[in-house]
């Protein structure tokens, strides 16, 4: 049996104290939330939002209700704040449907047909504190586009759907920004 020599115990008792404060320091400072702003210039906190449905320029309807659902599931999912009715929030989210606009991308020669299309949703929105009437995020012109391919099945409720949420998600992505 061969022995350990001193030299050797403390170059392993070495490595292994500085694994151990590696692993041990490697999640500091280190956090999967994101960083939602949680109180508002007058140092109030701000812990509610009201959404109202958004108002809608175009001739579809139940465009707005699409949006106004996506935004209510992503700020409850990727929030600190809690929805509540007007009367009792701390914040109001408006906006408007402003514009739609399908565009070919592609077309089957043989039928003269599209085969994949372009929906863009073009909308704008307003984030205010009720209390201090402060404007917290304003986008007069916030665009999304999304593209389906009509000969897989995909329609214009596929690709709105899609617009709405991934619009939900840029507009949350906004709220996170400092104000």
């Amino acid at each position: 049996m061969i022995r350990p020599t001193s030299r050797s115990c403390r170059r392993g008792a070495g490595v292994a104290a500085t694994a151990c404060a590696l692993w041990l320091s490697g999640g500091c400072g280190y956090s999967t939330d994101r960083p939602f702003p949680t109180t508002a210039d007058d140092g109030q906190p701000i812990r509610t939002i009201a959404v109202e449905i958004f108002e809608s320029r175009e001739f579809r309807r139940g465009l707005e209700l699409q949006l106004a659902e996506a935004l209510m599931k992503r700020i409850e999912a990727e929030t600190p704040y809690r929805l509540a009715s007007r009367e009792n929030a701390d914040t109001l989210l408006t906006g408007e449907i402003k514009e739609i606009r399908q565009s070919t991308i592609g077309r089957d020669f043989r039928r003269n047909r599209p085969r994949e299309t372009a929906m863009t949703l073009i909308i704008a929105f307003h984030w205010k504190n009720l209390r201090t009437g402060r404007t917290l995020v304003e986008r007069p012109n916030f665009i999304q586009t999304v593209d389906y391919v009509r000969p897989l099945g995909e329609d214009f409720y596929d690709a709105s759907q899609e617009a709405m949420d991934k619009i939900a998600e840029r507009i949350v992505e906004q709220m996170e920004s400092e104000w």
